[in-house]
Parts: structure tokens; sequence; C-alpha cells
């Protein structure tokens, strides 16, 4: 049961890794922080694309947002 566990979080997170527009949850997960902080980054100037209701992130976007806040 552990190895299974194990399989569905590695698959998980390769899944995440490879795709290129994430909703907000694996957005925020891959950026490696809470749904709330992810959400505060917007008022920060990250771009979320949201068409209908839905919302998706680039990849590309989470990562010049964050390099554009590193110091």
């Amino acid at each position: 049961m552990h190895n299974q566990a194990n399989e569905y979080i590695s698959s998980s997170l390769i899944n995440i890794s490879t795709k290129k527009w994430l909703n907000i949850s694996e957005a925020a997960k891959y950026a490696g922080v809470s749904y709330n902080t992810f959400m505060k980054f917007r008022t920060m100037g990250l771009k979320i694309c949201e068409i209908d209701g839905i919302k998706r992130v680039s990849r590309k976007e989470i990562d010049r947002f964050l390099e554009n806040h590193s110091f």
C-alpha cells in the first residue's frame, strides 16, 4: 500500500510538471505554496487566464513571476 501511494504521488507530480497549463490547485503545488498564498500572487501581478469561470495558469507565467520576485 505504501508503494502504491508513492507511485500515485510521483505520477501526480510528473503530470503537473509536464502540463503547460495548470488549474489553481496544481499551480500552487507547482509553486510550492498554499492555495491562499497563490491567490495573493494574483494581486501581486501573476497573470491567470480565466475563460467562462475556468482559471488556468501557465507554468511559464509562474516561473516568470517567481523569477521577477526573487532577490
